[in-house]
């Protein structure tokens, strides 16, 4: 079905464990990324096809990722995890350049339709 690589951006190791495995099954190449820092550091060794990045997490947040991504990786598209009925962040993120946020708890169907849309495939 898909041959996209994923690179996956929460602290929350259970969920990004349950979502990779999911994705996984779906023909996705998965990598994860627990900090903001660990992802900017797997973007410089490889950049995918798209980035699944929580806004809420300690040290860099995801704000600040996704403005150093918009620096460094103009064209990647990137899809924001928010939660907790926060969307005021999720548009702030769009206004810097995010392809579009999704609330927590995802729908793995609504994931991976936002996913193809930012590929553009």
């Amino acid at each position: 079905m898909s041959e996209y690589k994923v690179l996956l951006v929460d602290d929350e190791e259970d969920f990004t464990q349950a979502l990779g495995e999911r994705l996984e099954l779906r023909d996705y190449k998965v990598k994860v990324a627990g900090s903001g820092e660990e992802c900017l550091e797997e973007l410089e060794a490889e950049v995918p096809d798209v980035v699944i990045l929580d806004l809420k997490m300690p040290g860099l947040g995801g704000i600040e990722v996704l403005k150093r991504i918009r620096a460094e990786h103009s064209d990647l598209p990137v899809l924001l995890l928010t939660g907790y009925g926060s969307t005021e962040e999720g548009i702030k993120g769009m206004q810097l350049g995010a392809a579009d946020y999704l609330m927590k708890p995802l729908n793995i169907d609504d994931l991976i339709s936002k996913i193809h849309q930012a590929v553009g495939k």
